[in-house]
């Protein structure tokens, strides 16, 4: 009998739907209810995934409810650089101990049922009517709230339901060594919005996993080009251990070092920041426009725009009080720059700025996603703002999302429709330009054969 190789078995353990081609993804990975249970079943307890910012949560005794699938964690803040994480459930019952966010008053949990009680640390305060139970099933150390692991990067909290898992830090590798530098740690939120999509929660981060969709879905962005637009557009890619992924810039953004002086490609540059700045309202904000605005006469060899431009954007920042990242070529060559956090979680930095999505299951329709954007800037030190609240959950054709958001969530939708088409059986993947979905789809099997 022939030996059986790791793929093989991987392949056998998650069923039909396995990815045996980087460069096919079956189509009933997005839509199919054993495919989705089987997700909720062996990734959600069992990986790290980002459950709140640390800001949402400042003062001892905060709490933030972070909900996918059909699970529910309590993040709580417990000391001044302390946060924990617990299973949302009473140790009674089963009763969700709180829901959204808020301050457990008097550093205790309160159970809504029957009023038992823990310290935010996790230990039962007080377990009302407890002589009623036989002493074997009260036992103090099984009746702590159940800990999950916590971890935090880049401002965030992070949770895994499995005790056993690796830290998060070895879950991380190696995105921390690129992102670090850019202090995204130290970014806080400028606005938070949120979508239901129609969409499966795959499908809808993987629309942000490459860049070449710029020509025909945000015309805008790319000013006219056409199909003179390079698709290479963002297509330096890396996939990256742990299921992770990034895009690097193919060429420069703004069309820098293509004019005959200063001042064309300050025209340039400007009406790129432009189009970001008003139609995505995050990674360009109006305040690096504003900069670039004042270099519109400047008197510079096209070549040396790039480092002109560099210069005026540190120049302004420091009068403002605002730390920008240690002005290193490496570090400042990944501004502009994509990460895909596996399984679901991106961030984009920009001049100080960065733009942040989250994508999850959160009803029992794999066909169905709840999306939150947050745009992240650096502020003065000690002129941070306070804990930030979700500005609401909009609808795809609502004007309350920028223009280029819209243009991504019609495709989307349209997309998943598009998936049950009869003659349509995979998604048919670029190597060059979509590696990263592939990557995603990969690591992710190698959760369900567990």
């Amino acid at each position: 009998m022939a030996e059986v190789t790791t793929e093989e078995a991987a392949a056998t353990a998650v069923g039909p739907f396995a990815i045996t081609d980087r460069a096919f993804i079956p189509r009933e990975r997005y839509y199919d209810k054993e495919f989705f249970e089987l997700e909720n079943e062996r990734l959600w307890p069992r990986v790290w995934q980002m459950a709140c910012r640390l800001e949402e949560i400042p003062k001892v005794g905060d709490y933030v409810e972070y909900s996918v699938a059909m699970y529910s964690v309590l993040v709580v803040r417990t000391g001044a650089d302390e946060v924990k994480a617990y299973q949302n459930a009473c140790r009674h019952r089963a009763t969700q101990l709180a829901l959204g966010c808020g301050t457990f008053g008097g550093g205790q949990i309160v159970c809504p049922f029957h009023g038992w009680r823990w310290s935010i640390d996790g230990a039962p305060s007080g377990l009302y009517g407890k002589e009623g139970f036989d002493p074997h099933v009260m036992d103090p150390e099984e009746l702590r709230l159940i800990e999950c692991q916590v971890g935090t990067w880049a401002g965030c909290v992070f949770i895994n339901m499995d005790q056993s898992a690796p830290p998060l830090q070895d879950a991380l590798r190696p995105l921390p060594v690129h992102l670090d530098p850019l202090r995204v740690a130290d970014m806080r939120v400028d606005w938070w919005k949120a979508i239901r999509l129609k969409a499966n929660w795959k499908l809808a981060i993987e629309a942000f996993m490459e860049g070449w969709h710029l020509m025909a879905t945000h015309p805008q962005v790319v000013q006219g080009a056409g199909e003179a637009f390079p698709a290479d557009f963002l297509s330096v890619q890396h996939s990256y251990e742990n299921g992770h992924a990034s895009l690097a810039q193919g060429h420069d953004e703004s069309g820098v070092g293509l004019g005959v002086d200063g001042r064309a490609e300050a025209e340039k540059a400007l009406a790129f920041m432009r189009v970001v700045a008003e139609g995505l309202q995050a990674m360009v904000l109006q305040k690096d426009v504003a900069v670039i605005e004042a270099l519109r006469n400047t008197d510079c060899r096209a070549e040396d725009f790039s480092s002109t431009m560099v210069e005026a954007l540190y120049a302004w920042n420091t009068g403002a009080g605002i730390r920008l990242p240690d002005p290193e070529p490496e570090t400042l060559a990944n501004w502009g720059s994509q990460w895909f956090v596996f399984p679901n979680f991106m961030l984009h930095p920009m001049y100080g700025n960065a733009i942040s999505y989250r994508v999850r299951p959160d009803s029992g329709d794999p066909e169905h996603c709840y999306f939150e954007f947050w745009s992240l800037t650096l502020y003065p030190e000690g002129e941070e703002p306070g804990k930030p609240t979700l500005d609401g959950v909009y609808p795809a054709e609502s004007e309350a999302w920028p223009l280029i958001p819209r243009q991504d969530f019609s495709n989307i939708e349209r997309q998943q429709r598009g998936l049950h088409t009869p003659g349509y059986k995979a998604q048919r993947l670029a190597r060059k330009y979509e590696d990263g979905i592939a990557n995603l789809h990969v690591h992710l099997d190698s959760y369900l054969a567990r």
